[in-house]
C-alpha cells in the first residue's frame, strides 16, 4: 500500500511539473511528423538554395525512411527528456529535505526510490504508446500497412532503452545532493555507451543494440543477437538495486 500511494504522489507530481504532458507533446510530436518529414524530404529539398540540383539524386520515400526517421526521433529524445526529468528525481528531494519528512510518515526507502522509476516509466509508457499510434496512423495512410506485432516489439524495444537511461541516471540522483552532477554524469554515461557501442563485436552486447534490433525487426530481418535486451534490463535492475543499497544508508 505504501508503494500505491508513492507512486499515485509522484505520477501527480508528474502532472503537476508538466512533465507529463511535455513528455507525451514531445513524443506524439515527433512520432506524427517522422514520417511527413520522411514523405517530404524531396520537396523539402526545393526550399533550400540550390537544392533542386540534387532533388533527382534523393531515391523516392519508403515505408523503412519513416520507420528510421521515427526511431532516430524518439530515442534521441525520448533518452533526452528521461535525463532532464530523473536528474532531480532524488537530489532535489534530499536537498530540499522532502524525502526526509516524507519517509517519516513512515515510508520504506525502497518504495519512495521505486515509487520514482515506475512513475517516470509510466509517463513514458503512456507518450510511447500514443506515439508509437500516431506514427502508425500516418505511415499507414503515407506509405502502406505496418506488421502490428512488428511494430509493438520496434515500440517496446525503444520504451526499454529510454528506461535504461531513468534507471542511470536516478542512480547518479541518489549518489549525489546535485541534480546537476547526476545529469552530467548521465550524459557521460551515455556518450560512454554510445562509443562502446560502436566497436564491433561488443556494440551487439549493450543497450544501443535495441535500436538495432527494432530497426531489423521492421525490415522483416531475423535478429540473431538479443544480449543486448537482457543486458539493457540487467541495467536498470543493477542501478535500482544499487541506487536502493546507498539510499538506505543514506542520512536525509
Amino acid at each position: 500500500m505504501s508503494f500505491l500511494t508513492a507512486l499515485y504522489k509522484e505520477f501527480l507530481e508528474q502532472r503537476r511539473t508538466r512533465k507529463f504532458m511535455i513528455a507525451l507533446v514531445v513524443l506524439v510530436l515527433f512520432g506524427m511528423t517522422s514520417p511527413l518529414m520522411a514523405k517530404m524530404t524531396p520537396q523539402i529539398m526545393t526550399l533550400v538554395p540550390g537544392g533542386e540540383a540534387y532533388v533527382g539524386l534523393i531515391p523516392e520515400p519508403t515505408i523503412n525512411d519513416a520507420v528510421t526517421q521515427y526511431i532516430k526521433n524518439i530515442t534521441q529524445f525520448g533518452v533526452l527528456l528521461a535525463l532532464v526529468f530523473s536528474m532531480g528525481a532524488m537530489a532535489i528531494e534530499k536537498d530540499k529535505g522532502t524525502a526526509a519528512m516524507i519517509l517519516a510518515k513512515p515510508m520504506p526507502r525502497g518504495s519512495f526510490l521505486l515509487a520514482k522509476f515506475a512513475s517516470l516509466a509510466l509517463t513514458f509508457i503512456i507518450a510511447v504508446a500514443i506515439a508509437g499510434a500516431a506514427c502508425y496512423y500516418y505511415t499507414y495512410f503515407l506509405f502502406g500497412e505496418l506488421n502490428v506485432l512488428n511494430w509493438l516489439a520496434l515500440n517496446g524495444l525503444i520504451l526499454l532503452y529510454i528506461l535504461v537511461y531513468v534507471a542511470i541516471t536516478l542512480l547518479y540522483s541518489t549518489l549525489t545532493r546535485t541534480q546537476y552532477v547526476a545529469i552530467g554524469l548521465s550524459f557521460g554515461t551515455l556518450i560512454l555507451l554510445g562509443i562502446l557501442g560502436s566497436v564491433p563485436g561488443l556494440g551487439n552486447n549493450l543497450p544501443d543494440a535495441l535500436i538495432n534490433n527494432a530497426s531489423l525487426l521492421m525490415s522483416g530481418l531475423p535478429v540473431a543477437n538479443w544480449t543486448g535486451l537482457w543486458v539493457s534490463v540487467g541495467l536498470i535492475i543493477v542501478s535500482l538495486t544499487t541506487a536502493w543499497l546507498v539510499f538506505r544508508k543514506q542520512e536525509l
